[in-house]
């Protein structure tokens, strides 16, 4: 994991939900896709997962259109297949059966080997205290670092 690079990340996901569990995916693209997501041409904001029999499905992932390929180029909306082993799948089809569960999208990037992964989590929605209980735990956090900070200089 050290030598991938973080095209793309839904730093809404943390804030919406609490993540439990995380998969890496592999993707299946097009050779225009693959192009335009290592050009860093990829956003993640209103993406999601769904499962559909037993397969999983990358929904609403934008990826640009990849000006080079001119008329072999792909719709930058389509839903893309998430490569995933069948325990995995079991896995997340068992939990969204539960109230409350879904699965979102955290990060695509490139894998040591050049291939584009999907970083996947089981999650459950946060409520609005819930949120606003996080925020305030994260200020008070960084307010005790920034104390220590001022404390050390002295």
């Amino acid at each position: 994991m050290s030598e991938e690079k973080i095209l793309a990340s839904n730093r809404k996901a943390t804030h919406d939900y609490f993540i439990e569990d995380r998969f890496e995916a592999g993707v299946a693209l097009l050779g225009s896709e693959i192009k335009s997501i290592r050009a860093g041409r990829v956003q993640l904001r209103e993406a999601y997962v769904r499962v559909d029999g037993s397969e999983v499905w990358l929904i609403n992932a934008h990826v640009s259109v990849y000006d080079p390929a001119a008329r072999q180029n792909h719709d930058p909306l389509r839903p893309r297949k998430l490569l995933l082993h069948r325990t995995e799948i079991r896995k997340l089809i068992e939990k969204v059966k539960l109230k409350g569960y879904t699965i979102v999208p955290l990060d695509i990037h490139l894998s040591s080997k050049g291939r584009a992964k999907v970083t996947i989590a089981l999650a459950k929605g946060k409520r609005q205290y819930d949120k606003r209980q996080t925020i305030a735990q994260r200020d008070s956090e960084r307010d005790m670092a920034r104390a220590l900070g001022q404390k050390e200089r002295r």
